[in-house]
């Protein structure tokens, strides 16, 4: 490789929202002009949790690469491609698998937390391992970095102890690779309770109109102690300062100074985050108009990712094969 390869991306379970920007889509949008970067629509994973609907598939597939593509991803620069298309990755799962134990699945943080989230008690074999999964999709294209949101850092640890065992077990063919934090880190839901969340109905997404945003924005939680237009604020217990900080930091002194002293009132503070939004959401309105207007060419561009995708899949299973005797006939 010329320069260092990125790899990341979403499983398509609907539309990208601005949690998923701060946490890891800014990066991949700025990164790919200094990186080799592989962006993958991860449709495999997604049936781990919702294999009883595949045929919301095909519109969720398209509605993640429009995404992709409207935030400023640039298809002559970055390789996206569909997880299940490319075989190499599903051989490496399965290779991967004969070597990590079920007890360290079980015993995985975020399986324990996702199998709560969702009520699971008996666990599908696909759920359990799909850090095995994830590990592949890492791996496969040797990514040496992997831009991610804080809360999946663990499964990047993980993808690195496979790595680890797989060189130490066979040869070392395999690069180790490191996870990219978004500088914001997360970023919490419009009522302030948890993480943006699909599941939660508390997003902003990348797809709203203008009047979506000032809506949203407008029945954000903010102080709860600031009951009047003149109670001074407290900025730090406030969501719409968390939101201005992450969308409008050039005003944040002036911000806090003001509504400490109550200078500024809720209702401004509003209105002033929803210009930020969608001053920072009209550029990529603008492309998500070329590209939903012409959904052949996005269709496109998933298959010249894709067939990118399996080449060097193919190169990395040649070494892999090799390096685990499986290479019968050279």
């Amino acid at each position: 490789m010329s320069k260092g390869r990125i790899l990341t991306g979403d499983r398509p379970t609907g539309k990208l929202h601005l949690g998923h920007y701060v946490g890891s889509l800014a990066n991949r949008v700025k990164l790919q002009h200094e990186y080799e970067t592989f962006i993958i629509i991860a449709d495999v994973q997604a049936l781990t949790t919702n294999f009883e609907a595949p045929e919301r598939l095909p519109e969720d597939v398209r509605q993640v690469a429009n995404d992709y593509l409207s935030a400023g991803l640039d298809p002559e620069k970055v390789t996206i491609f569909v997880q299940s298309l490319v075989p190499q990755i599903a051989e490496l799962t399965v290779f991967y698998s004969m070597f990590v134990t079920v007890n360290v699945l079980r015993h995985n943080p975020t399986i324990k937390t996702e199998a709560k989230q969702y009520g699971y008690q008996d666990l599908t074999y696909g759920f359990l391992g799909y850090p095995v999964s994830q590990a592949a999709d890492i791996t496969f294209c040797k990514a040496n970095l992997v831009p991610v949101g804080a809360d999946q850092v663990p499964h990047i640890e993980f993808a690195r102890k496979i790595v680890r065992r797989f060189n130490e077990l066979y040869k070392p063919v395999l690069v180790e690779p490191e996870a990219l934090v978004g500088e914001v880190g997360r970023l919490v839901g419009i009522d302030g309770n948890a993480k943006m969340s699909k599941s939660l109905g508390n997003c902003i997404y990348l797809s709203d109109t203008a009047a979506e945003v000032v809506q949203k924005v407008s029945m954000a939680v903010t102080d709860p102690a600031r009951q009047r237009r003149t109670d001074p604020g407290h900025p730090d217990v406030c969501t719409v300062y968390a939101y201005h900080k992450a969308f409008n930091s050039d005003f944040i002194p002036e911000l806090r100074k003001e509504c400490e002293v109550a200078g500024i009132g809720c209702v401004e503070c509003k209105k002033r985050l929803a210009a930020a939004i969608n001053d920072l959401l009209e550029p990529m309105r603008a492309r998500r108009a070329k590209y939903e207007s012409n959904p052949k060419l996005v269709d496109e561009i998933l298959m010249a990712g894709t067939s990118h995708a399996r080449q060097i899949g193919e190169q990395t299973m040649a070494e892999v094969r090799e390096a685990m005797h499986l290479d019968y006939f050279g």
